[in-house]
């Protein structure tokens, strides 16, 4: 079954805590469309420095390649590994993205599907979030107003400061 990372993003000025409609789950593990239209796939997640990366070594791989006179089927290879490991390391380049905006990671959650992951997240996430508010301490009552600072009988020997004994 497949694992989710769950991430919150900053919250917005005035809030206190993030929005859960915003939160976003990054599943692990092999992307099938990251292999096959990996450029495509890059511009959709927004990783524009990993779409930088991406097209630099590419046009740089392929010139190399046809330098020392390379066929085609190794051309093709070479792109198909490059696209490879894109497909293998796509989840751990939208973690560091996240990472990198100050995301936070709130858990792990396993589903089928995105979906099913939701669901159980959420369900998991309120459940914790009644008992924080069940278990917390009522609020203090508000501190008394200090008293005026009268000047005590002073009881014992010494009536008056300074005075002989």
């Amino acid at each position: 079954m497949p694992t989710y990372t769950v991430y919150a993003p900053p919250p917005r000025q005035g809030e206190t805590a993030s929005a859960p409609e915003r939160f976003v789950f990054v599943r692990d593990g092999f992307h099938i469309w990251a292999l096959l239209l990996t450029p495509f796939w890059l511009l959709r997640y927004r990783l524009w420095l990993a779409f930088a990366v991406y097209a630099v070594f590419s046009i740089v791989l392929a010139i190399v390649l046809r330098r020392i006179g390379a066929g085609g089927a190794v051309q093709f290879i070479c792109g198909v590994i490059v696209s490879l490991l894109v497909a293998l390391e796509g989840a751990s380049l939208r973690r560091r993205k996240l990472a990198w905006k100050r995301w936070s990671t709130l858990g792990f959650v396993v589903g089928e599907d995105v979906e099913t992951a939701e669901h159980r997240f959420f369900a998991e996430w309120s459940k914790k979030a009644a008992a924080r508010a069940a278990a917390a301490p009522p609020p203090a009552p508000p501190a008394a107003p200090p008293m005026p600072r009268a000047t005590p009988a002073i009881i014992g020997l010494f009536p008056e400061a300074g005075a002989p004994r």
